[in-house]
């Protein structure tokens, strides 16, 4: 017998930390160095920049601000030029003597003063974009968002990642968006850390984000950092401005079916500042002008204020409301929308220890009334989180990335309530579900040489669902059989009932989530990177549909549904061009996602309490190639995104028996496109004019159209073929826009700029679903094609005083 002991997961965990940890104090040891510390910000507003690349001149030693502008670097005692850059602002270079720990906060100044931020796509300085150990990250500046053409002179944060590759949506007037592949669900949105679970307005038409009040976004398609948890497709983190610090400041803008306007300003002295921001639509005022029983409208209203207690401390409270309502000639009325809160505290330890802890909270509910005589149903989702998140910059070659947090869950499915005596809606109260979420994580930036930077960690992720409601037993444990007479899946025969009181777990998960990306600088102008990341979601949307929809209900893992877990690899290739003006990523990348939830033909989840009599457990796989050719400086920037991808599903019978969906085969997902190419373009004539375009071309999407029918008795039966085996048409369209600001505005405080903007130029109808039936004159089958927009013209004013 062999006597060796192998160590349990834990104990080789605490192993490869502390390997880590005394690795980073060795490095810190070498020799004698001293740390260079402080915050980086717009020199006009106060802002903190996020993603500002602090080097000393003539050495690799360097880094990048964080989220809160804070920056350290460590170097051996000496003499050296610190430079500051970040794009669309000057660069400062300052001569520091190291001979001692340093704080140096620094202020940098915009090239232009104009209306918008300076338009350049490049999404962090070029010199450090190669070394960092970052895969399949996007940080789009906001200022390129604003000069896109867009739908009805709506800016759009989501539609713009869009035009970037490996992100798609699922067609006109659809919510959400996908990324690699992966579902809606699939994606962890973040406004100031707060999560967002509706991210569209009017069924999808606009995104929740005023661009007005948005700093800077990043999207991570993978190589998800380990401080992130809960999702396996991808990860948005949004931030809002934090007001600006020196003056006060009004920015805003009217357009063809809303308004928007921000204030922000200085507030406790200089110790502080404060952001407001509004934006409505008015589609019901006009409507109602034009005697129309419809009406259609939304809302958002972002907050925020800050206060430095001192130089160590700081103070963030902010803020999210947003709101749509429908009512539809007095017979629909439908209201949903997202609310949430952040109280944070960042603390300096010292120059090389930063912290931040939050605590947040979020909210997502609908109300649904139909015919008013009829019912009500009334749904949330509603979790509360507190994290705490700490850096450590031991070395100039090695920090150390660490924290915890918790989230509690409430899901309430929703009560359906009749609204009238003689409505025929029976009651039904849905079992609201509780569940405590939980992560740990550790994650290390090392810079091995000059040439080869890893980021490596583990997060830890658990999940419990809690009690306080009955669950469901069925006869052989099974809650979906196979009729082989019928050759359809059933539910299964319920037998009983368990309760569970709130003090007890019903089902507990947990696993470890490995992360890991390297970088490999070629020489100056190129780099190799490599990454592969493992992640966790234990929440589940169940819809049937190919997109995000008000009616959406979130479901806990628990007993029958087990948590989505994902592995995802990627290489790419990255190469700045013609003296950095030019920048070409390519990446190639496989994932795969277990335990993805499936839809037995026929499902039925509005009002559904016991879902698990719905679904099946499959997997999903996706896989592609993104192409990403850029254009940085320059009166014209722009860039050439291509994306050729591969996103399948597949789902067995397993206890339930039988053939599976589709015969236990692969079928391509509602979100597969096979070709997904997208060119955006800015020109800048002059400080009056400057034009914009964009140019999509998509691969249709899958859908599955009937293969024939057939007779029975005096009813016309449709067959349909195998899921998802059709697709609609090519989707392709052009945009394009012109930007003119009036000479007498530009040396004066109040500026102000007209846009023209024209969707779909040459007024393509792209199809977003085909349906057939019968001709009840002719009897001829026949298709019908759905378009939700042609041509679509707009007019907006921005002002910013």
């Amino acid at each position: 017998m062999n006597s060796k002991k192998s160590l349990d997961p834990i104990s080789k965990t605490l192993v490869w930390l502390l390997w880590i940890y005394f690795m980073g104090c060795a490095l810190a040891t070498a020799q004698t160095s001293h740390t260079i510390s402080g915050t980086i910000t717009d020199g006009s507003n106060g802002e903190t920049l996020f993603g500002a690349s602090v080097f000393l001149v003539g050495t690799t030693i360097g880094g990048i601000t964080n989220e809160y502008g804070f920056y350290s670097i460590t170097a051996p005692e000496g003499e050296y030029v610190l430079n500051i850059s970040y794009i669309g602002y000057s660069d400062v270079n300052i001569s520091i003597n190291l001979n001692q720990d340093i704080n140096q906060d620094v202020e940098i100044t915009e090239f232009s003063t104009e209306l918008d931020e300076v338009v350049v796509t490049a999404e962090e300085p070029e010199r450090a974009i190669l070394r960092k150990p970052e895969m399949s990250v996007v940080k789009m500046n906001v200022g390129t968002v604003k000069k896109m053409p867009v739908v009805l002179g709506e800016v759009d944060i989501l539609k713009s990642l869009q035009m970037l590759p490996g992100v798609t949506n699922n067609g006109e007037g659809t919510g959400g968006f996908h990324v690699r592949g992966g579902a809606q669900d699939q994606n962890l949105v973040l406004l100031d850390e707060a999560i967002i679970y509706n991210t569209s307005h009017m069924f999808g038409f606009f995104s929740v984000f005023n661009a007005d009040a948005i700093k800077d976004m990043k999207l991570y398609k993978g190589g998800i950092p380990a401080r992130f948890g809960g999702r396996v497709s991808s990860v948005l983190d949004i931030r809002q401005k934090d007001g600006n610090s020196k003056n006060f400041a009004l920015t805003g803008g009217i357009g063809l079916i809303s308004s928007r306007l921000t204030a922000e300003g200085p507030i406790f002295g200089d110790r502080g500042s404060f952001l407001v921001a509004g934006r409505r639509s008015y589609v019901d005022l006009i409507l109602k002008a034009a005697g129309e029983d419809n009406s259609v409208t939304f809302y958002d209203l972002n907050l925020k204020t800050n206060y430095s207690i001192n130089r160590n401390n700081k103070l963030f409270l902010s803020g999210y409301f947003g709101r749509d309502a429908f009512n539809f000639s007095n017979n629909f009325e439908n209201s949903y929308g997202n609310a949430s809160g952040n109280l944070r505290w960042n603390h300096i330890f010292n120059e090389k220890l930063f912290s931040n802890l939050s605590i947040i909270a979020s909210r997502y509910d609908y109300d649904l009334n139909f015919d008013q005589e009829e019912f009500e149903w009334v749904s949330s989702i509603t979790n509360y989180n507190i994290k705490y998140d700490l850096k450590y910059y031991l070395s100039d070659r090695f920090s150390l990335d660490f924290g915890i947090n918790g989230i509690y869950y409430d899901f309430d499915p929703g009560q359906v309530q009749p609204t009238a005596p003689t409505s025929p809606v029976n009651p039904l109260t849905l079992d609201q579900k509780r569940a405590f979420e939980s992560g740990a994580y550790i994650s290390a930036e090392h810079k091995f040489t000059d040439r080869l930077t890893a980021q490596y960690g583990l997060r830890y992720s658990a999940f419990s669902r809690l009690g306080g409601q009955p669950i469901t037993e069925y006869a052989n444990g099974q809650p979906v059989v196979y009729n082989p007479t019928l050759g359809i899946y059933q539910r299964g025969v319920a037998i009983g009932e368990t309760d569970f009181s709130r003090s007890e777990a019903i089902e507990t998960f947990g696993n470890f989530e490995p992360r890991v990306s390297l970088a490999y600088l070629l020489d100056e102008d190129s780099s190799l990177k490599a990454g592969f990341s493992r992640a966790a979601q234990y929440i589940h949307l169940l819809s049937n549909t190919s997109s995000v929809t008000p009616l959406d209900v979130w479901t806990p893992s628990g007993p029958f549904i087990e948590p989505q877990l994902s592995n995802q690899y990627a290489l790419g290739y990255f190469r700045n061009f013609m003296d950095k003006r030019y920048s070409l990523e390519v990446e190639t990348y496989y994932k795969t996602v277990d335990n993805r939830i499936d839809y037995i033909d026929g499902s039925e989840l509005i009002g559904q309490n016991t879902i698990e009599t719905e679904i099946l457990n499959g997997e999903m796989r996706a896989y592609g190639l993104e192409v990403l050719l850029r254009k940085n400086e320059g009166d014209f920037t722009g860039w050439i995104a291509y994306t050729l991808s591969k996103s399948e599903q597949r789902t067995l019978g397993g206890i339930a028996g039988g053939p599976g969906i589709n015969n236990g085969d692969w079928y391509n997902t509602f979100f597969d496109r096979t070709h997904d190419i997208s060119i955006s373009g800015a020109y800048r004539l002059n400080d009056s004019w400057s034009f914009g375009t964009n140019l999509v071309f998509q691969t249709g999407r899958p859908v599955t159209y009937p293969n024939g029918q057939y007779q029975y008795e005096d009813l016309s039966i449709a067959s349909y073929a195998a899921r998802n085996s059709d697709r609609l048409p090519a989707y392709h369209r052009m945009d394009v826009s012109v930007s003119y600001v009036p000479k007498k505005y530009r040396n004066k405080r109040f500026k102000g700029e007209w846009v023209l903007s024209v969707y779909n130029l040459y007024n393509r109808r792209n199809a977003a679903a085909i349906s057939f039936g019968q001709n009840l004159e002719t009897g001829a089958n026949e298709a019908t094609r759905t378009a939700i927009f042609g041509i679509v013209p707009s007019l907006t004013y921005n002002f910013k005083f």
